[in-house]
């Protein structure tokens, strides 16, 4: 049987995680003790009661509208037809559910990549910058999806038509040639010193890794760019890059979660995305969420010093022996 158009996918990603927005809403900004605060890796890794609810909201709703999907989740990690697993332990119904459900996926040929809460740590201290990311990946390219801003009332989707806000579409359509090389000659030259970025370089963890070399690297951004903000929600970044709100969105150690629709965004809506792996110097025919390292790039710019800061970046996670 066919699969769900990638219309229909952006459409039942936008239901979805429309549907768990009350619950985040009524959590957002409450006391401490209600969302169960606790770490994962480390202290800057956080995660609360409703991050897990979500997700497997999410996964039951998505589930049960395309039946045979697999999941990959932030929390839950993957579950569905290809990994020997059900879809984990789920919230229970509730009253919501998604029109359908649609024909099935066939074994394993779509792929739900969940991030329930980005931006954890944000919402856990009341900061106005989180969303649920979902993604929808078709024998494992990134078709669709939402991130959606449940507090400010945002949704950015894409699929094979565009990138759209709140249902209007928005941007110059997707880009009709490949993402900006190492160069970074993307889109209209403009001054880099009008422009903004946003990034996490360096987390706590790179810092352990890079050095020195990490904060001379972030202080080159300071340098060059009007404003450099860090946001710690990779998703809305991506959105705000597509849309233009953000110039320049710069990447290390993402995962899929953080980056598959933003990607998928940024494209759409005629912008750049380059992504690198440690593992390669050439050509890359890896699908662009997979790459742990980008650069995110709004139509008509160019960042040719975030581009350097990428690359010198990786050639020295490259010659350390990161194979990613």
């Amino acid at each position: 049987m066919s699969l769900p158009s990638p219309g229909e996918l952006r459409r039942l990603a936008c239901s979805a995680a429309t549907a768990c927005t009350p619950r985040l809403v009524e959590a957002f900004r409450t006391a401490p003790d209600g969302l169960q605060l606790s770490t994962k890796r480390n202290t800057h890794d956080l995660v609360t009661v409703h991050d897990r609810a979500t997700e497997d909201e999410l996964v039951r709703l998505l589930g049960a509208a395309v039946p045979g999907s697999r999941f990959v989740g932030e929390e839950g990690g993957a579950r569905g037809t290809d990994t020997g697993h059900d879809a984990g332990p789920l919230a229970s119904p509730g009253p919501r559910t998604l029109p359908g459900p649609l024909p099935s996926s066939g074994p394993g040929r779509l792929e739900w990549i969940v991030d329930p809460i980005d931006g954890t740590a944000n919402f856990a201290h009341g900061f106005a910058m989180f969303s649920i990311s979902i993604a929808a990946a078709v024998d494992g390219e990134v078709v669709a999806g939402v991130v959606l801003d449940p507090v400010n009332g945002l949704e950015f989707s894409a699929d094979d038509s565009g990138a759209y806000l709140n249902g209007e579409r928005f941007g110059a359509g997707r880009a009709d040639r490949a993402p900006a090389e190492g160069n970074g000659d993307a889109g209209i030259a403009r001054d880099e010193s009008a422009l903004n970025l946003v990034t996490s370089y360096p987390s706590a963890e790179a810092l352990a890794v890079d050095g020195p070399a990490a904060l001379e690297r972030f202080g080159r951004l300071v340098d060059t760019y009007a404003t450099v903000r860090r946001t710690v929600s990779g998703a809305l970044e991506l959105a705000y890059t597509a849309i233009g709100w953000a110039d320049v969105t710069l990447g290390v150690d993402t995962n899929p979660w953080d980056v598959g629709v933003g990607q998928l965004l940024v494209d759409r809506a005629g912008g750049h995305y380059l992504g690198l792996f440690y593992d390669t110097h050439g050509p890359e025919r890896r699908p662009a969420h997979l790459a742990p390292c980008y650069v995110a790039v709004a139509p008509g710019r160019t960042a040719p010093t975030a581009v350097r800061v990428l690359e010198e970046t990786v050639t020295a996670r490259r010659a350390a022996g990161y194979t990613r």
